[in-house]
C-alpha cells in the first residue's frame, strides 16, 4: 500500500495550542476542519500519546494557529518533531495567549481561533476533539501553508527553493533524513541554515542539522 497517496488529499497545516494548569504546549497538525457555521465548530484529530492531547483533555480548550505559506521548516519541525515533555517550544517562538491562557503563534500565523471542546470521538490512536469557536482573529494577510506544499518544500521540490541562476550543471546526490523524510538537495541548498545553492552534502559543516527535525548529518542517507 502506497501511503504517499494520502498526501494528495488537500489539507492545511496548523499549530494546535493547549494548556494544563500553568503549563502550555502546542503541536503541528494537518487534520483541522470546520464542521458547522452556526455555531461555528471545528474538529481536530490529536494523537493520544502527545502532550497536547493530555492538555486538551485536562483543560477542555484548544487553539488553532493557521500558518502562513512562508513558515520556516524549523518552526514546523519544532512543533512537529519535538516533545513538549523535553523541550520548551515557546522559548524562541513568537506567540501570545488568549484570555483563557492558551498559546497561539503570532510570527508566522495568518490567524488564530480558540475553541471549547463540546464533544470527543475515540479514533483508536487519536482522539477527535469537536470544539465550538469562542474567539478568533486575523493577524496578517497572506497565503496559508498547505500540507501538500509542505511536502514539496521538505522534499526540496518546491519552485521557490530553487535558484536557477546558481544551479550546478552537474547533478549532485540528494540525501534523505531517516527521521522526518526531509530531502537535502544540493542544488537548492538550505537557506534557513545559510547553506548556499550548489553545496554538496559532503561539504556541509559537521554541526549542520536537519532544518525540520534537528538531527545531524549521520541520520541522512543518499537518495537512490
Amino acid at each position: 500500500m502506497d501511503l504517499k497517496a494520502m498526501h494528495k488529499i488537500s489539507y492545511g497545516l496548523y499549530v494546535i495550542g493547549a494548556k494544563k494548569d500553568n503549563l502550555i504546549n502546542a503541536q503541528t497538525a494537518n487534520s483541522v476542519i470546520q464542521i458547522s457555521a452556526d455555531p461555528v465548530t471545528v474538529a481536530v484529530s490529536i494523537n493520544k500519546k502527545n502532550l497536547t492531547h493530555e492538555y486538551i483533555l485536562a483543560d477542555g480548550y484548544f487553539t488553532v494557529s493557521i500558518l502562513e505559506k512562508d513558515t520556516p521548516l524549523s518552526l514546523i519541525g519544532l512543533f512537529g518533531f519535538k516533545s513538549g515533555r523535553e523541550t520548551n517550544k515557546f522559548s524562541d517562538t513568537e506567540y501570545a495567549v488568549t484570555t483563557n491562557g492558551l498559546p497561539y503563534i503570532t510570527g508566522n500565523a495568518l490567524a488564530y481561533m480558540e475553541a471549547k471542546v463540546i464533544n470527543t470521538l475515540d479514533a483508536g490512536t487519536h482522539t477527535i476533539f469537536l470544539g465550538q469557536i469562542i474567539a478568533a482573529n486575523s493577524l496578517k494577510s497572506g497565503e496559508p501553508m498547505t500540507y501538500a506544499y509542505y511536502h514539496q518544500v521538505k522534499s526540496g521540490s518546491a519552485p521557490a527553493l530553487l535558484n536557477k541562476k546558481e544551479r550546478s550543471s552537474n547533478k549532485m546526490d540528494k540525501y534523505v533524513c531517516n527521521v522526518c523524510g526531509y530531502v537535502y538537495d544540493p542544488e537548492a541548498g538550505d537557506a534557513e541554515n545559510n547553506i548556499a545553492p550548489g553545496t554538496p552534502f559532503a561539504d556541509l559543516p559537521e554541526d549542520w542539522v536537519c532544518p525540520v527535525c534537528g538531527v545531524g548529518k549521520d541520520e541522512f542517507e543518499k537518495d537512490n
